[in-house]
């Protein structure tokens, strides 16, 4: 979008962040859950202290309007009462696909199941309602399956041909809220090296083997770029990334593209 910097941040780094409604704060990030086909964020978990016990408050992307990481704070654009009167998800339920009906029709948000898109019709987040347009295409709906970010992180990575390590976090797109990267940590294969693993590269998913099978071969893996908390995540470092794995990235569709994040 012209005039936004797109921020790539990490899971571990937003839980903690304060939320904003519109008349005041409701509690703080817990948690993320996401869908494993798209791999995008579809509810942010609000810890919402005493305020509303035994109730799993789940916010979507589609009411996050900012993330501003100097006050460590995201805001949104639902006010308290409309949170409290929102479809009941009791703290020990997964989420349900009746659940996801009764809360995008209680908030009147475009589902994201209905369509190919990453955002159902829309490859983005389309949060101007002039524009939207109710998508017909019923026969292309999915099913999502939702996962949280604390219950997979430690999952395996199996390359081609061997384990690397594990997953330790998860890199965000605060635009799109799409799961950019998978940080992997390989302290017992490789004396700590970190690496950053694409969605787009994972083949499947084992829930049952706890495993995450990704198309590239150790070595390949291992001298890819080097990956560390302190690192600026720059477009630069990412072009060099799908250059190095010979992949078309998620910003032109192109091998290596070179195109700059917006001022």
């Amino acid at each position: 979008m012209k005039g936004k910097t797109i921020m790539l941040i990490k899971a571990k780094t937003l839980k903690g962040y304060k939320l904003d409604a519109n008349d005041g704060e409701v509690g703080k990030v817990k948690d993320f859950y996401f869908d494993d086909q798209h791999w995008a964020i579809r509810y942010l978990i609000a810890d919402t202290g005493n305020w509303l016990t035994g109730k799993q408050v789940l916010i979507s992307p589609y009411a996050l309007i900012s993330v501003n990481k100097e006050e460590e704070n995201i805001g949104i654009n639902l006010n308290k009462k409309q949170i409290e009167e929102s479809p009941t998800l009791d703290s020990d339920k997964p989420v349900s696909q009746q659940f996801e009906e009764a809360y995008y029709g209680y908030y009147g948000f475009p589902t994201y199941w209905s369509g190919t898109y990453m955002w159902g019709a829309y490859p983005n987040i389309m949060r101007d309602s002039k524009e939207l347009k109710i998508t017909k295409e019923r026969e292309k709906s999915w099913n999502p399956n939702l996962r949280s970010t604390n219950a997979v992180s430690g999952l395996y990575i199996q390359a081609s041909d061997g384990e690397i390590g594990h997953v330790e976090d998860f890199i965000i797109d605060d635009e799109t809220w799409a799961i950019r990267y998978l940080i992997i940590d390989t302290t017992n294969w490789w004396g700590g090296k970190k690496i950053l693993v694409s969605p787009q590269w994972i083949d499947k998913v084992s829930w049952d083997e706890y495993k995450v099978f990704v198309n590239l071969s150790k070595e390949n893996i291992k001298e890819s770029p080097e990956y560390s908390d302190e690192l600026l995540l720059t477009r630069e470092y990412e072009t060099n990334l799908y250059q190095h794995y010979d992949k078309k990235d998620y910003w032109t569709g192109e091998v290596g593209g070179t195109q700059q994040l917006l001022p």
